[in-house]
């Protein structure tokens, strides 16, 4: 029989189908140090992740029953894929299934910061009794999202996923990407219905100086690409969201940007030092905060257990 770790966790649908297809799966959550030692004694065919396992070099050549590695997800910076692949072990992904969760934390962040909630759930439970006007007063002034502008940074299936929302909301899309040079979306309505745009990529600097927010899509790079010289060619008064990786965005360039009110707000889950982020983030008012859950909702979680077990069934049966 073979046997699968799925160590940072696996929905329920995944295990059925992989029991049912004669698989043992094993739940274990093993600590890094001690991963090598576990699948070896275990003789642990496949080993499944997400984002907190780091499957490295070091890792793979001491483990000879490995024949898969998977990662829940799009991003595949925690795992030596040339590496794995050099000695013949299958990599597999899920690129589609968390698409649209990433997309609909984009909004919430966005939704969020336009009418000033992070601040107003710190600030309400502390003056909403005895300041209730003044409070009143100091949100008053929020923007609705529909006629603005959305710069999308990074065009593949997240980044198409949040332009299609947003038009589906009446704002304008536009964006950047190295490899879409164009770009044919489709929006669906509940009654079968669906309208269709046609997009065309820009550079960088047209989108951050057109946009009214700009949204992050874009896997783990080797040096920022939202830096200082970057955040100042964005619109006063404007907003960014980074749901992709940490360590994309300058968090030093961008609470400057917030403190010296060039940028009205900022929605992060993701973060240069995660899982640590630094306390003048965490503590800034002007940034809405989740921590690292784009893909993780029950929809998405059952789209990537069915997804990863599918192509496990396929390559080791």
């Amino acid at each position: 029989m073979k046997v699968i770790l799925a160590n940072d966790g696996l929905a329920k649908e995944g295990i059925a189908l992989l029991e049912k297809a004669g698989f043992e799966v094993n739940l274990t959550h093993v600590a890094q140090e001690q991963l090598a030692n576990f699948i070896n004694e275990n003789k642990i065919n496949g080993l499944l992740v997400r984002s907190a396992t780091k499957v490295n070099k070091e890792i793979i050549d001491a483990c000879p029953p490995l024949k898969l590695i998977g990662r829940g997800g799009v991003g595949m910076d925690n795992i030596d894929v040339k590496h794995a692949e050099s000695k013949g072990i299958h990599i597999i992904n899920t690129p589609e299934a968390s698409s649209e969760s990433v997309a609909e934390l984009v909004f919430a962040h966005l939704f969020g910061a336009v009418r000033f909630l992070p601040d107003s759930n710190r600030n309400m439970p502390l003056e909403g009794e005895s300041h209730f006007k003044s409070l009143k007063k100091s949100y008053a002034g929020g923007l609705e999202l529909r006629g603005k502008t959305l710069g999308i940074v990074g065009f593949g299936r997240i980044g198409q996923a949040t332009a299609k929302m947003a038009l589906a909301l009446g704002m304008k899309v536009i964006y950047t990407d190295h490899h879409v040079n164009k770009a044919n979306l489709e929006v669906s309505f509940f009654d079968g219905q669906s309208v269709s745009f046609s997009l065309e990529a820009q550079d960088l600097k047209s989108v951050l100086k057109q946009s009214d927010f700009v949204s992050l899509h874009v896997p783990a790079q080797e040096d920022y690409v939202i830096g200082k010289k970057e955040l100042e060619m964005m619109k006063p008064g404007s907003g960014i969201i980074n749901t992709s990786r940490g360590g994309i965005l300058d968090e030093v360039a961008l609470v400057e940007a917030l403190d010296n009110d060039h940028l009205a707000f900022a929605g992060l889950d993701v973060y240069e030092s995660e899982p640590h982020p630094e306390i003048q983030i965490l503590m800034n008012p002007k940034i809405s905060l989740t921590p690292h859950i784009g893909a993780s909702t029950i929809e998405a979680q059952q789209r990537i257990g069915m997804e990863l077990a599918q192509q496990v069934i396929k390559l080791l049966n």
